[in-house]
């Protein structure tokens, strides 16, 4: 049996655990158990929760030393730091081999064990500016679900850690078992696309002596760069020189930025056909709106319209 423990700490995300628990820890009829799982803390006892009761936890932080995956739930708050007790726990893990898994948050506390050093990772879209600034040294990757490099793994937002635990599942006993696990719990067993999705849009920006949003209101037009600079009676050298200090993008880039976002909105409330989505959106065909949709959300404009259209 392979051995699963987490690392939990007050207070304690119910959801972040819940997705460990779901995945590895509950039994389901019909389903062969693959996995033991536990929970520890670093002082055992009552860990209160974020859903306001306290569970008990009766293992400390030597459960760490004989489990095969180890998961950090999420950390809250992020900024909280590692005891060296925790810390020495977790590098000792990973020494011996065993895998050391987060879920949203929990990144924060396996960054400062150093393990991510020179290594790419995930987190919430919320949290990935806050985790680059933070950790120097991790390459932030704030548009992946996941991220695994076989002894460390990484997730998005909360939801996401059901894909990466499915993910881990799936490299250890196959597709078709991370299959009939998913469809017990009612899940996908894979997701389209990654994070991007379920990020805000960009916001539009800061004033730039209202050219920002005089191009809002003209998307639909064939507004070019060109444009852009004759609104305020600059070259485009300028124009990208201001763009570049104040919003840290070139003009052409915030443009197909706004276009993308405004499509995502026309998904989301009307019927449109792509076609005139893109017509609308000043991206003049169904071929270039979904070609730059993809590119900048990692997925098309009919898997997004499925996930967000609002009924």
């Amino acid at each position: 049996m392979h051995r699963v423990v987490a690392l939990v700490r007050p207070v304690q995300s119910v959801f972040e655990l819940g997705c460990a628990v779901e995945v590895f820890g509950t039994e389901r009829p019909g389903v062969p158990q693959h996995y033991t799982f536990e929970s520890c803390t670093e002082t055992p006892g009552p860990v209160p929760t974020t859903g306001g009761y306290t569970m008990s936890v009766p293992r400390g932080l030597s459960a760490l030393d004989t489990a095969d995956t180890v998961i950090i739930p999420g950390w809250l708050p992020v900024e909280e730091p590692l005891t060296d007790g925790a810390r020495r726990a977790l590098v000792r893990a990973h020494a011996r081999g065993a895998r050391l898994v987060t879920i949203c948050s929990g990144v924060f506390a396996l960054a400062r064990t150093g393990l991510l050093d020179g290594r790419s990772a995930t987190t919430h879209w919320a949290r990935a500016e806050q985790l680059r600034r933070e950790f120097p040294g991790v390459r932030v990757e704030p548009d992946r679900l996941y991220v695994d490099h076989g002894d460390v793994a990484t997730s998005a937002g909360a939801g996401a850690g059901f894909d990466l635990c499915l993910h881990l599942v799936r490299n250890d006993h196959g597709a078709a078992y991370a299959a009939l696990l998913a469809r017990h719990m009612v899940l996908p067993p894979l997701r389209e696309a990654g994070q991007a999705p379920y990020a805000p849009p960009p916001p539009p920006g800061d004033a730039l002596d209202g050219l920002l949003r005089w191009a809002d209101e003209r998307l639909g037009t064939r507004l070019s760069v060109d444009d852009l600079a004759g609104y305020l009676g600059v070259s485009p050298r300028t124009l990208a020189r201001r763009f570049s200090d104040r919003l840290g993008t070139s003009p052409g880039a915030w443009l197909l930025a706004r276009r993308v976002a405004a499509a995502r909105t026309l998904l989301e409330e009307t019927d449109l056909p792509v076609e005139a989505i893109a017509t609308r959106v000043g991206l003049t065909s169904a071929v270039n709106l979904r070609r730059r949709f993809r590119a900048g959300t990692g997925t098309t404009p009919g898997a997004y319209r499925r996930a967000f259209r609002v009924p």
